[in-house]
């Protein structure tokens, strides 16, 4: 007898419920219930809804540019990936960036029968060897910014050349990656700048509706930009001119390094971001995606300020020619945004200046008669002002501007009025002083 048989069988408390027997197999039913719950539970469905950024991330990944999502730790940027993925039909791989060592992105030397005649190639690790075997995939690397330098410096290749050791990764291959800010990250690193000027950086922020919808099991749909192809060329022509002739204008802004080590870790302008960034503009004039999911996109491959300075040139672009609005005013079609109308008036007057002939004048004014019929009349009193100061003594008042001086009348009256409320207000600070 062993000394086990001694002990005396364990008797349950008063109330505790018996033990349930253990089934055939041996694992308790109760285990099979819980799992049958888990699965309830994570039985979700998707729908079309619209969501910038998701949108935004669905066209980086179809133009083939890397992508870096920025968020918080519980946000749901490995959620987010693991839908689009499967959204895509894509198989997903994910790579902890952060518990890798270099070789592992870089190959590991592996010896041959005779090093001196075949050299030493580099072995790539398991997971890239199945992406190459599936032909495609979405390769996720995950925790980048607690990725160690000497990691980060091995991924520059990954990244960019698409190769892991000797091995090439398969053209269907896409790149996406997630980070947390500094501040939040688990002994985070600031991302190199060599790597950072790599990708397409979105910062990914939840949505209140999108949360409290998913957890009532219907997620948005990530889904692929619908791209036309009668527009392709035009779109790469718009792109192309669009971006050249930004850089034309703001030459410094080609090539610019962030002076702080925190803003280099980020999305900044280099011939590479920008050739990323004139992709990104074909594919979305291509798909006509929203000026906001433009914008998310410019913006994370050039850097904030140089991003809005080429969207403001975007619209520029998009203003109407002065000469054709001379031509036929009464048929003239102006940019509805307050900003853009008033930029498309002072091109005008701009033109009549450029060369005052009278008939170009009173088609001047017959252009902003059409302005105060098809928008607001506060935008005519700068670019009438400006009109009138073109005029020549020989040149009559054409009948248009009769329908013009009460706008512009009151606009001066209202001037007038603020005028002498802020010239009271000194006087009386003036006297609050004396005293």
């Amino acid at each position: 007898m062993t000394s086990s048989t001694l002990l005396p069988s364990p008797v349950p408390a008063v109330g505790t419920p018996a033990p349930t027997p253990v089934g055939a197999s041996g694992s308790d039913p109760q285990l099979a219930v819980a799992d049958n719950l888990l699965a309830l539970l994570r039985t979700t469905t998707t729908e079309p809804r619209p969501d910038e950024q998701l949108e935004a991330l669905t066209l980086a990944v179809a133009a083939d540019l890397p992508v870096l999502l920025w968020g918080e730790p519980g946000i749901g940027k490995t959620a987010a990936l693991t839908q689009l993925a499967t959204s895509l039909n894509l198989p997903l791989t994910t790579v902890i960036a952060s518990v890798h060592e270099p070789t592992d992105f870089s190959g590991l030397p592996i010896v041959g029968d005779d090093p001196a005649v075949q050299g030493v190639p580099m072995a790539p690790p398991q997971w890239a060897v199945e992406l190459v075997r599936a032909g495609r995939g979405l390769l996720f690397l995950d925790e980048l910014s607690t990725a160690t330098p000497a990691v980060q410096a091995a991924l520059l290749r990954v990244v960019l050349e698409r190769r892991v050791g000797a091995l090439q990764l398969p053209p269907e291959v896409r790149i996406v990656a997630a980070a947390n800010p500094s501040a939040s990250a688990a002994d985070g690193w600031e991302l190199s700048p060599p790597l950072a000027n790599r990708f397409v950086h979105l910062y990914w922020v939840h949505d209140r509706e999108v949360v409290v919808r998913g957890l009532g099991g219907v997620w948005p749909r990530a889904e692929v930009p619908r791209l036309v192809p009668e527009r392709l060329p035009e779109a790469v022509a718009f792109a192309r001119r669009a971006v050249c002739g930004f850089l034309e204008a703001r030459p410094t802004l080609i090539h610019r390094l962030p002076s702080t080590e925190t803003r280099r870790g980020a999305a900044w302008p280099s011939p590479r971001s920008w050739e990323a960034a004139l992709a990104l503009l074909a594919f979305g004039t291509a798909a006509s995606v929203s000026r906001e999911v433009l914008a998310l996109l410019v913006r994370g491959t050039v850097g904030d300020g140089p991003g809005l300075e080429l969207l403001a040139h975007l619209d520029r672009m998009d203003l109407p020619d002065p000469e054709s609005l001379l031509a036929d005013p009464a048929s003239a079609e102006l940019p509805v945004r307050g900003d853009l109308r008033q930029a498309a008036l002072e091109a005008v007057v701009a033109a009549v200046g450029a060369r005052p002939e009278r008939a170009r004048w009173e088609a001047g004014w017959a252009v902003l008669v059409r302005a105060l019929e098809t928008g607001a009349p506060d935008l005519l009193v700068a670019p009438a002002t400006a009109l009138a100061s073109l005029r020549r003594d020989d040149w009559e008042v054409p009948a248009a501007v009769e329908r013009l001086v009460g706008v512009i009348g009151l606009a001066r009256r209202a001037d007038r009025s603020v005028g002498r409320v802020a010239a009271a207000a000194d006087a009386g600070r003036a006297t609050g002083v004396r005293r």
